[in-house]
Formats: C-alpha cells, sequence, structure tokens
C-alpha cells in the first residue's frame, strides 16, 4: 500500500522500551526527490527489508543491474543519488529508475547506513504534540526532515526534566545524529549538535531559536492602548514554559516605555500544563470574580485567551464590545474561534524548519553556526478587540 508521505510505526511493545512507548512516534519521512526510491510501507520486526519479486526472490542491486546491462556501480550511483551520477545520461537513469521500479526493488537502508555509519535521523522532544503550538512546529520540522532526507522520532517532556533526560537518552540510543527540542529550558548541552525552539540559554553545542519578545510585547500593548485601553489584563505563562520569563519581563519593559501602569490585581499566573482552551477559563472567571475593573486581557497564549472569552461570555460579557483580548501565537484555530481572536503571531512552522536547516548542515560538518537565531513576531488583527467602550 503506497503512502502519501508519511508513515508511522505502531506502538511500541511493553516492557524494556516502555517508556518510549508512552509518548515516541516515529515518522518515516519519504524522499522528495521523484527519482530516488524508498521504502513503500515499515516491515515487520522480523522481516527481511530487502525486496522480493512475484515469486519471493530477492530483487537485488545487481538483479536490477542485470536486467538493464549496465554495471552495478553505475545502477548504484543513480538509486543512491550519488554525485557521480551526474555524469550518467538522462535517458540511461531514466531506463535504470524504469527498472527499478518494474523489478519492486527497494534499496536497504539499514545496510546503507551501517556502511556509512549513519542514521539520518533527528530526535524530537516536545511539550505536547496535539497542540496548536507543539503539532505547527512539528509540522515545520516534518516539512523541513522531508527536504533532507532524514527521519524524525518524537517524545513528549511534559516540562518533566527526568522525563526529558529518559527520552534523550532514548533518543541517543537509537542513533538520534541531532535534537530539537520543543518549549524546553535546556539546562546542559547534549552529546549531539541540538537546537532549541524556543532557547534561551547558552549551552555549547546548542543554536536557540527564539522569537523577539520585546517586539511580541510593543506590538500587542501599543495596539491596545491605541483603542484606548489602560485597564489591561496580563496571563502570565506557566513558569516552566520557555518563554514565560522572557515575555513577562518583555511586557513590564514596554508597559513602562508606553506609560502603561499594569495593575498587580489584574496579572495573573498561570500555574497550570493544560494544553487545551480549558486552560484560560478559570483565570477568566478569576478575573471576572475580582470586581477589578478591565476592558482588554492580553493572554500567555491562544488557548488560554480562548477559554477566558468562555469565562468572559458565561459572565454576560461580550469581546470585544466589553473585553477586548489578544492571544498569542496565531495557532490554526485562533482565525476559526468566534469572535475570531486577534493575535501576536509566531511563525511556528517556519521555525520548525529552521531549526532543521540548522540541525542537518550542524550533522553534515558545517563549522560556523550561529548560537541565537532570532524570528519576529507580527500582530493579526482580527475580530476580539476593537474600541474601548466610553461610559
Amino acid at each position: 500500500m503506497r503512502s502519501s508521505g508519511l508513515e508511522r510505526s505502531p506502538p511500541a511493545k511493553e516492557g524494556a522500551n516502555s517508556a518510549l512507548s508512552a509518548g515516541a512516534r516515529l515518522y518515516i519521512m519519504r524522499s522528495p526527490r521523484s527519482h530516488v526510491l524508498e521504502f513503500r510501507r515499515l516491515m515487520p520486526r522480523d522481516h527481511d527489508p530487502k525486496s522480493s519479486d512475484a515469486n519471493g526472490n530477492v530483487v537485488t542491486l545487481k538483479a536490477v543491474a542485470a536486467h538493464v546491462g549496465l554495471s552495478a556501480g553505475t545502477v548504484s550511483a543513480v538509486l543512491n543519488d550519488a554525485p557521480s551520477a551526474k555524469h550518467i545520461p538522462q535517458q540511461t537513469r531514466d531506463r535504470i529508475i524504469a527498472a527499478a521500479r518494474k523489478l519492486d526493488y527497494r534499496p536497504n537502508f539499514f545496510a546503507r547506513s551501517l556502511r556509512k555509519r549513519r542514521t539520518f535521523t533527528i530526535g524530537v522532544i516536545a511539550q505536547e504534540i496535539g497542540d496548536g503550538y507543539g503539532s505547527s512546529i512539528i509540522a515545520g520540522i516534518e516539512s523541513g526532515a522531508r527536504s533532507r532526507d532524514y527521519f524524525f522520532v518524537t517524545g513528549v517532556h511534559r516540562h518533566d526534566r527526568e522525563l526529558f533526560e529518559r527520552y534523550s537518552r532514548l533518543l541517543l540510543q537509537r542513533g538520534a545524529e541531532g535534537i530539537i527540542t520543543v518549549d524546553f529550558n535546556l539546562a546542559h548541552s547534549l552529546p549531539v549538535p541540538a537546537v532549541a525552539i524556543p532557547g534561551h540559554t547558552s549551552n555549547e553545542g546548542v543554536t536557540n531559536i527564539v522569537l523577539d519578545h520585546r517586539h511580541a510585547a510593543e506590538l500587542a500593548l501599543r495596539h491596545l492602548v491605541e483603542l484606548g485601553h489602560r485597564q489591561i489584563a496580563i496571563f502570565r505563562g506557566h513558569p516552566q514554559s520557555a518563554d514565560s520569563e522572557h515575555r513577562w519581563n518583555a511586557v513590564k519593559d514596554v508597559s513602562r516605555e508606553i506609560g502603561l501602569e499594569l495593575d498587580p490585581e489584574l496579572v495573573l499566573q498561570i500555574d497550570s500544563t493544560d494544553s487545551t482552551p480549558s486552560l484560560g477559563y478559570p483565570y477568566g472567571k478569576i478575573l471576572v470574580e475580582k470586581k477589578r475593573p478591565f476592558t482588554a486581557l492580553f493572554a500567555y497564549n491562544d488557548i488560554s485567551a480562548i477559554g477566558a472569552i468562555r469565562a468572559f461570555q458565561e459572565a454576560g460579557l461580550r469581546v470585544p464590545a466589553d473585553i477586548s483580548v489578544v492571544g498569542f501565537d496565531d495557532i490554526p484555530g485562533a482565525a476559526f474561534h468566534y469572535p475570531s481572536l486577534t493575535t501576536v503571531r509566531q511563525p511556528l512552522r517556519q521555525m520548525g524548519e529552521l531549526a532543521v536547516d540548522i540541525l542537518v548542515d550542524r550533522i553534515d560538518g558545517e563549522q560556523e553556526w550561529q548560537r541565537d537565531v532570532a524570528v519576529q513576531p507580527e500582530i493579526v488583527v482580527r475580530e476580539s478587540t476593537g474600541p474601548v467602550r466610553i461610559g
């Protein structure tokens, strides 16, 4: 059965590798080059990954070479997209590829990996996989890995340092040549090249990809102030979220710069690790119950903003007529919520693609690499913000 481009292995069995089965998934990325052959499906563990014809006979590289009447070296160069293949006439290359497809030849990736001492595998350890933030970044990682002919394996850390250490060991044991972390504060270097999305600490061998939070805070707060809002509530991120402290510091700095006084009673610290809109719901209720006047909310992320809107609406408050709300991230659902959410957009997918490019270049021996890469936010104005109500 031919895949549409992404195949996933069945869950790991219980036992020695039960830690991996708790959250890891193996994604096999298919080659983007139409002239490079790849596995059509994942083989059972006891299956020999060599090709076989209709009679069950193994189809080897030599068999393809014999079929087209060329040397095994020539056929290998074409099917493995070797640099020497560019000197082979296109007509000959097309004939080799057609023969390989006809014979159902599939290259033995495992043998090639052993010869080159390479696994072409990247480890990804994210806070979550299915939430809007993590899934958008992972979509970028998938795109980047596919374009570079790499696989990636994912694990989930849930902001648990012990769990992160366990997954990083498992990934390294399984041959990951580099690791990408998502929403985790790395406390030390890793034995392989690494990229942190986002990253705020300086560790040898680690590239940090981080949003310009000061500019992000300025975009959100100036937008609200220009609409006449001065009493603005703030949701601070969970303390273990990698961006939390930096975003809060940026909000404080920009507030002082534009002469906006933040009421401490309207600054709420999120202490839940929920990755659904219910994250912001109880904090929205707390704001309403405080009876402290406010006309706008700048939330730590989109899901907490969406949850807070539900709490406001249940209390009889209209968004944006009574309360304007600004989120952060621009997750896929932000534009389709009602009212659609004004938010500070992070280029999440592009951050994932960038992480793969940086990491693969490092793995391939790139000597010069950046320790910090800043990406820029933009504000996306939708229906959840409007002018402050007078009177």
